[in-house]
């Protein structure tokens, strides 16, 4: 039965469904889920896969059969809007019963808004890497933190390439400004250091001031802490630098969407850490392409881990509300330790709140990545 909220009633063919919208309605037969996705700025080239990603694990949830017998359907809020608009927007869902869950890819400054308003109200999957250090109630993540991720990473770049002096340039928020202080840390336990750092605003163009104190400092390798189009420009501004042909480039965020827009030119001495690459071979892997080809066609943006990544954001969450058999987070929270969920990367467990996941090194080999290692 559907139960109109006042004010709203149904959507016109092809529309979004928002707050904003006045035919939103609440249907007590389906579990709504706000996915939280970036539509613009420069993480909005993330979200043609972040939703297409969400969208085919729903239907893969609903054809077997939903949750607790309800259909699963996704809310979109565009989680490139300032922090506090989205949080506004997501509480607004929650209050009036039109979602019972929320998930997606976006920044931290956008979850640090969202998760003190409705994490202790309905289960908040959370699925970008981030700064670590994350504990509200309600919240759960299935997404690398730079302990497991960086530091393997920088470990091995030192020992194998003899990585030394490295220089931090990154987007001025938290999860930059956190990973760069662990930077700092780790670079030391492999006999080295960071020689300098350069933060920069969300959709930033300008770049000379970044490459110059790289250059000064003859720092040999770069960690790229910048977010979708900052990073690709950033990419192309070094190699027209002549940069890298003397300093590698390490990323935790750096998908093949990015390596796509960067193109082949700039991309050369790149490597990027992640829980996933579309480049893996693995039975899993292989049978998340085939869904995601077949269902939306070869046009389909490139799959990435930020898109794969909401895939395994809807999955998640609907294994954690089966376990517990009801939507309150309480009994959500008090069987996540025991849930397992299945997706792109194989069998997946929650500990403490974070998913325990495998991290590969791989290098840009032009316009794909090549993975080198599990680290």
């Amino acid at each position: 039965m559907s139960v109109p909220v006042p004010g709203f009633g149904r959507p016109p063919a092809g529309e979004r469904l928002t707050t904003g919208a006045p035919w939103l309605t609440v249907d007590r037969d389906v579990v709504g889920v706000a996915l939280v996705y970036p539509m613009r700025g420069p993480a909005g080239m993330f979200g043609p896969s972040c939703e297409l990603c969400a969208q085919l694990a729903v239907e893969e949830v609903n054809r077997r059969g939903g949750v607790l017998g309800r259909e699963l359907r996704l809310v979109p809020v565009d989680g490139g809007a300032p922090p506090a608009e989205v949080a506004a927007e997501v509480e607004a869902l929650v209050s009036m019963g039109a979602v019972q869950g929320v998930t997606g890819w976006h920044i931290s400054s956008v979850r640090q808004a969202v998760a003190p308003r409705v994490a202790h109200r309905v289960p908040y999957v959370y699925t970008a890497l981030y700064e670590g250090g994350e504990c509200t109630e309600g919240v759960f993540l299935t997404s690398e933190t730079p302990d497991a991720q960086l530091w393997p990473a920088m470990r091995l770049l030192a020992g194998e390439l003899g990585v030394r002096r490295w220089f931090v340039v990154g987007n001025d928020y938290v999860w930059p400004r956190r990973t760069g202080l662990a930077a700092r840390r780790y670079a030391r336990r492999c006999g080295g250091r960071v020689v300098g750092q350069h933060f920069l605003p969300l959709e930033t163009h300008a770049f000379a001031e970044a490459l110059g104190r790289i250059e000064r400092t003859e720092a040999d390798a770069v960690l790229v802490l910048l977010v979708g189009a900052d990073a690709v420009r950033f990419n192309r501004a070094f190699a027209r630098a002549g940069l890298d042909q003397r300093c590698l480039r390490l990323s935790t965020l750096m998908d093949e969407n990015m390596l796509l827009a960067s193109g082949v030119s700039a991309t050369g001495n790149l490597y990027s850490t992640a829980g996933f690459f579309a480049g893996l071979v693995t039975p899993e892997n292989l049978d998340f392409h085939g869904a995601f080809a077949r269902r939306f066609g070869v046009e389909a943006p490139p799959l990435g881990s930020l898109g794969e990544s909401c895939y395994e954001g809807v999955m998640l969450l609907a294994a954690l509300i089966a376990k517990a058999g009801t939507l309150d987070v309480r009994g959500v929270e008090a069987a996540a330790d025991v849930v397992t969920y299945d997706g792109p990367r194989g069998e997946l467990r929650l500990r403490r709140r974070h998913v325990r996941q495998r991290i590969y090194l791989a290098e840009a080999d032009g316009l794909e990545f090549a993975v080198r290692t599990e680290l």
